[in-house]
């Protein structure tokens, strides 16, 4: 088969159509990179270049309350520093380390009045423009997948600003709060992408972030999910497919109990089906192959050991590849634990296994 662009592979895999070979989509972390550099990695070469890994373009909008960002400390280990959410951590200076959250500003009703009027500012200013002006042409003369990023719904307001005991606490005690939040952030992102579409920009997908379960379990029950947090993404859903972009929808953890709902509002690719936390991908295929895309899937926990992780490449590609929508990745990123020797057999065996 003749080799097809980023763009027409990863279209033709989320459309449950065949290609010249299954999309390689990932990311990996600094530590990761810095590692694979030291054993061989040339410096002027990307590693999804090196691999043979599809570029994905993602072009954000700031949707923040634009907080003051400051540094308050400053240590030989870490910093102590404010965001644009109204979170202070203490962020480690070590590759790959995960920020404390030490207090979070907009965790109130009260100041989340004060965030919302703070976030409908200047809204021109958000928008990446120059970044679209001085690429755009170049990335879709190259055939790349570009893609609009949202960030909404519960990641957010969570993760990056009210606190995580908050927001859980709020959605059975003041749902309508809770609601509020999911809302304008979604209705921020569909005003500041309305103006990119309407200046002539056009996108393949629109993707979102929105972590809802950890191991073993969701945040919130199905029936939460129904009633707080499915509207807004099938506004999201709505919207995107309005505009005839695809939709993916990356979420970490074990969120299987929510897949029935994610294809009834009109999913088209889940990511990243995080095996340590409990996702079943053969199972997600064989039941909702037909309706959903799937990318990732293979245990990033087994990467730092060739003979299990192409065990697993070998039982779950063939299967996860039949009759399309599949891209291969690892079920959420690449660690540093995995070295630039065992990186190299491991795509090249997603190459050999994802050809059609």
């Amino acid at each position: 088969m003749t080799p097809m662009t980023t763009r027409e592979r990863i279209l033709r895999a989320i459309h449950h159509q065949e290609a010249d070979r299954i999309p390689l989509v990932d990311s990996a972390w600094a530590g990761t990179v810095a590692r694979w550099r030291r054993e061989g990695l040339p410096e002027s070469v990307a590693w999804e270049d090196y691999f043979g890994y599809d570029r994905v373009i993602n072009v954000g909008v700031d949707n923040s309350p634009r907080f003051e960002s400051r540094v308050i400390e400053k240590t030989d280990r870490y910093s102590i520093i404010t965001t644009g959410w109204g979170q202070t951590l203490r962020v480690f200076n070590e590759l790959d380390s995960t920020p404390e959250v030490l207090d979070s500003y907009y965790s109130d009703p009260v100041r989340w009045e004060e965030a919302k009027e703070r976030m409908w500012k200047e809204l021109d200013t958000r928008i990446p423009w120059e970044l679209l002006k001085q690429n755009y042409d170049g990335w879709r003369a190259n055939g790349e997948f570009l893609r609009m990023g949202f960030w909404f719904g519960f990641d957010v307001t969570h993760s990056h600003m009210a606190g995580t005991e908050t927001v859980l606490c709020a959605m059975y005690e003041d749902p309508e709060w809770v609601q509020d939040m999911f809302d304008t952030y979604l209705s921020l992102d569909i005003e500041l992408f309305n103006r990119i579409w309407e200046a002539g920009y056009r996108f393949d997908s629109v993707h979102w972030p929105d972590d809802m379960g950890y191991k073993g379990s969701t945040f919130f029950s199905p029936a939460m999910y129904r009633e707080l947090l499915k509207p807004y993404h099938k506004r999201a859903v709505d919207w995107a497919h309005d505009h005839s972009m695809v939709v993916e929808l990356h979420s970490c953890g074990f969120i299987q109990p929510l897949v029935p709902d994610l294809v009834e509002i009109g999913i088209d690719c889940l990511n990243p089906l995080e095996i340590k936390a409990g996702m079943d991908p053969v199972y997600l295929k064989k039941t909702f192959g037909n309706r959903l895309a799937f990318h990732g899937g293979i245990n990033a926990q087994l990467w730092d050991k060739i003979d299990l992780v192409t065990t697993e490449m070998e039982r779950i590609i063939p299967l996860l590849k039949e009759g399309g929508g599949y891209i291969f990745a690892s079920d959420h990123s690449i660690p540093n634990s995995v070295s630039f020797e065992n990186m190299k057999i491991i795509s090249e065996l997603a190459h050999k296994l994802g050809k059609y």
